[in-house]
């Protein structure tokens, strides 16, 4: 007895000893996964260029990323909340299926297999502010499932800025100096028209330096991020009825007979009411044949 409560003893201690290490497996393993997901979402986000406060520095900020998710319908209307979320809107959204294989396999008499192999992605181009980029890249890093890359731009324009305002000022002035010179100045009706056209094309410069720069400040208060989502590749198969030959609806060789007769019988009932129809030229070539065969015939 003594040797058999030491047995169970042991093998009672050898199995807790088992399932506590089982345990701390499973818990590293846990947090292993939880510090990869961490790791993946801080590795999409940057904060490369960003802004300071009291910074004369202008940035366009631009993002790339392309990356696989579960599933992509769900994964797009995330995203597209997470935009409206932070001020944020959508400018493009392409979501589509692209086939690889279709086969069509007949199973029975009537059904066949219809199977289809394709993909799902999506090409969506958001724009939201500066001073968010880094925040929706994070929220959106959470339906990342493989990461394929991340492309993170920032190019200065705050040079770029200053010239076209130096250039609109500059074309503001020289309006101002050819306006008071056609005003003020007596002229022959051609230098008057060749000033005129010099300060329409001043005005044309100034105005195409003032669309410059409004354009470059919109694109560095909303930055544009690009994302190519896609998923893993689904293979959908369907049950569908198969389409009869015509063989199939012919009928038996009975009725075809049957159809057959009768349709014999309809053609020799034409024929009858035809020759009733030209009784007449029957009987002028029977008395032709009667005259030919009595008179001729002797001569």
């Amino acid at each position: 007895m003594t040797k058999i409560a030491k047995c169970s003893f042991l093998l009672l201690a050898t199995i807790s000893l088992m399932t506590s290490c089982k345990k701390n497996e499973s818990r590293e393993e846990y947090a292993e996964e939880q510090a990869s997901s961490s790791v993946s979402a801080d590795s999409i986000s940057s904060s490369a260029a960003v802004e300071k406060p009291g910074s004369d520095r202008k940035f366009i900020r631009t993002a790339d990323i392309k990356f696989k998710v579960k599933n992509v319908p769900q994964s797009t209307y995330v995203i597209e909340n997470i935009t409206n979320k932070f001020d944020g809107f959508v400018i493009y959204t392409n979501l589509q299926s692209n086939i690889i294989n279709e086969t069509a396999s007949k199973v029975s008499q009537d059904s066949t297999l219809e199977t289809i192999r394709y993909n799902v992605i999506n090409n969506i181009t958001i724009r939201v502010p500066n001073t968010r980029l880094d925040t929706v890249i994070k929220s959106i890093a959470k339906q990342i499932d493989f990461l394929d890359y991340r492309l993170i731009k920032a190019d200065d324009v705050s040079l770029k800025i200053l010239s076209n305002k130096l250039a609109q000022n500059r074309g503001s002035s020289t309006e101002k100096r050819v306006e008071n010179a056609i005003a003020t100045k007596g002229a022959k009706i051609n230098d008057v028209m060749n000033a005129e056209e010099t300060l329409a094309d001043k005005k044309e410069q100034n105005d195409n330096a003032k669309l410059n720069n409004l354009s470059m400040q919109d694109q560095v208060n909303f930055s544009t991020l690009t994302l190519e989502i896609y998923q893993r590749e689904t293979v959908k198969q369907t049950m569908v009825a198969n389409s009869k030959d015509y063989n199939d609806y012919k009928p038996n060789i009975g009725i075809r007979l049957f159809d057959s007769v009768k349709t014999g019988w309809n053609v020799l009932l034409d024929i009858l009411v035809f020759l009733i129809q030209i009784w007449w030229l029957i009987l002028l070539a029977l008395g032709g044949f009667f005259l030919y065969k009595k008179y001729l015939k002797k001569e």
